[in-house]
């Protein structure tokens, strides 16, 4: 699928994306309701992802492929518990409304925020994290910036014209009265699994 950027580690500023925010990161994100899972391996996420299937009789899965999530095994784990994930673009646009769970690789975390940053330039991209009611989001826990300064800094590096956007959270939306209610435009559950190890030789 078409991205803003085949390469954003490569945009990462020296110094400025490190594991040294990810404590900051954890924090901000579960106070904006996040669930954090943190793994060494790709590998040890293939359990996460298959209970938490399990727990919510999930039943269909649309998922945007990534190297992170091919070394985790991911749609072959969901598929034996016989679950159908639809990772094509096409299947992912005629079934993200109807999923279960949308699966995801964001290109970095910000600590200040607790926010994740993806790259959205596929339409199909965009469908997988806002239209099923549960969103699994993969990122490596290396890559992590301070705050929203540096995120814009890397993205004015990558973006010449498509989608990036930052993800905070399951969706909130509050009435004129002020009630909160979750997952009216959005998911209603935003899982973040944080892995260790870097794939591919780089933090992605």
């Amino acid at each position: 699928m078409k991205k803003v950027c085949d390469n954003w580690q490569a945009a990462f500023p020296a110094g400025k994306v490190s594991p040294e925010f990810w404590a900051a990161f954890e924090e901000n994100a579960k106070n904006a309701g996040a669930e954090i899972f943190k793994v060494k391996t790709a590998a040890e996420a293939k359990d996460i992802v298959a209970n938490l299937a399990k727990f919510t009789n999930a039943k269909k899965v649309v998922a945007v492929d990534s190297a992170l999530q091919a070394s985790a095994n991911i749609n072959e784990e969901l598929k034996e518990l016989g679950i159908t994930v639809y990772n094509d673009a096409t299947d992912i646009a005629e079934h993200a409304e109807s999923a279960d769970i949308g699966i995801s690789t964001v290109e970095f975390a910000i600590g200040e925020s607790g926010s994740l940053c993806m790259d959205g330039y596929a339409f199909e991209s965009r469908l997988v994290t806002m239209l099923p009611p549960i969103h699994i989001a993969f990122v490596n826990s290396n890559a992590v910036v301070a705050g929203i300064n540096e995120a814009f800094e890397i993205i004015s590096k990558v973006y010449d014209n498509g989608y990036v956007s930052f993800i905070t959270g399951p969706s909130r939306t509050a009435d004129i009265e002020r009630v909160l209610t979750i997952g009216v435009h959005g998911p209603s559950r935003l899982v973040i699994i944080a892995v260790d190890e870097a794939i591919n030789g780089g933090v992605n």
